[in-house]
């Protein structure tokens, strides 16, 4: 029986609290300002990736949910793909007993356990677990820092999600490689475990404007962008770097509150506009920000990607009464359980109820608790996407 060469991972999603948006450069993916996100559990979010290499495969494909993706010559999959062939090839020239894979077409399958391409990182997940599961596939000795460069070619968000805790994606100097544009872990996730994040899912549907041409679009017309990129991101990396080594959740909540705002104020300013946000997204915006004037600091921080769909991030202690208060204006079809307690919809004492109108039932379609987590996963063989022959198991 021949050998099976075969590796199944999960990558976890990421959510940015300084923004990355706007590239100079589109075909090495080098942003224009650097970023900083927190890793998201994967026990709640997660890409799930099998890789298998074998002889009688008769070209790469790709299956994503089901349904087969193409793989288009010179697109972002295969220049992962290609990245991490031409990887293992130095490795087998370094180690001839290493058995000579590198030449065999591969079968991708991965599946996202959320709505794909809705504003919730879908992207960043999927491309980080494709290309840990083909390092694991030609067992590379690569860092995860050496795979963020090659994470970030699929999608520029992608290289941070090869860490978990809180991660920097560094802009980078060297326009002609980007050798230097890679993702940094600030803290592992066990140096602020009370990070906790309520993810409010406001439409799971796909976007109207994808990430990679509202990008292309505000770079050529945004005059806000370029202000925001030399003057607004290098002092608030510093600054939120700082706040999360000392754990000060209040600074860390201004300051991605404020990128969030700044980062949609950027699309509005696009020519044509962009507008990623609906009144749903702009009323929690208000009931948090409500909910943030009853204490001394900031007790909740919202922030928005390309899409409606609101990440509350806030500490465990305060997340239940955050949930109670989405809740009375956003009713929920099924019960919302944190630590093991169904949360009843209330209102703190104090709060002006008036800042928002509550909605009907499915104005937010869900709630999503999570919290900080980790990194890339190395799953088990029963876990595999594919089946003996190399086939998707289910085909949607």
């Amino acid at each position: 029986m021949s050998n099976v060469y075969q590796a199944t991972t999960s990558a976890p999603v990421n959510i940015a609290c300084i923004k990355y948006w706007g590239k100079r450069n589109e075909s090495l993916i080098l942003p224009t300002n650097s970023s900083l996100s927190v890793t998201l559990s994967q026990d709640n979010l997660r890409s799930t990736t099998t890789a298998r290499a074998d002889p009688s495969f008769t070209a790469d494909r790709l299956w994503l949910n089901g349904k087969e993706d193409i793989i288009k010559l010179g697109g972002r999959l295969h220049t992962c793909i290609t990245e991490m062939k031409r990887l293992r090839a130095e490795f087998e020239a370094a180690n001839p007993d290493q058995p000579k894979i590198a030449s065999f077409n591969v079968h991708i399958c991965s599946f996202n356990n959320f709505p794909t391409a809705a504003g919730l990182a879908s992207s960043a997940s999927g491309f980080a677990a494709l290309v840990y599961a083909l390092s694991r596939l030609y067992v590379l000795p690569h860092s995860p820092e050496d795979l963020s460069l090659i994470a970030r070619r699929g999608s520029g968000s992608a290289c941070r999600s090869l860490f978990g805790g809180f991660v920097a994606w560094d802009m980078g100097s060297d326009d002609a490689t980007g050798s230097d544009s890679k993702a940094r872990q600030v803290a592992p996730e066990s140096h602020w475990p009370e990070m906790e994040a309520l993810i409010c899912v406001v439409n799971d549907a796909k976007k109207g404007t994808s990430s990679t041409s509202g990008m292309q679009r505000t770079v050529v017309t945004s005059a806000l962008l370029q202000h925001r990129i030399s003057e607004v991101v290098p002092s608030r990396m510093a600054e939120i770097e700082r706040a999360i080594a000392d754990k000060r959740f209040g600074d860390f909540a201004e300051i991605t509150m404020r990128d969030s705002n700044q980062f949609h104020a950027v699309a509005l300013d696009t020519y044509p506009p962009i507008f990623y946000m609906n009144d749903v997204s702009r009323a929690i915006i208000a009931i948090i920000t409500e909910y943030n004037r009853l204490s001394e600091q900031p007790k909740a921080a919202y922030t928005y990607d390309a899409g409606p769909n609101a990440v509350i991030y806030a500490l465990t202690l305060n997340v239940r009464e955050i949930a109670q208060l989405v809740l009375y204006y956003f009713p929920q079809a099924e019960k919302v359980v944190i630590g093991g307690k169904e949360v009843e919809a209330a209102l703190p004492e104090g709060f002006n109820e008036a800042v928002a109108k509550r909605w009907e039932v499915g104005a937010v379609k869900g709630l999503i608790h999570t919290r900080v987590g980790d990194g890339p996963r190395v799953l088990s063989d029963s876990e595999a996407l594919l089946n003996a022959q190399g086939m998707p198991k289910t085909i949607a």
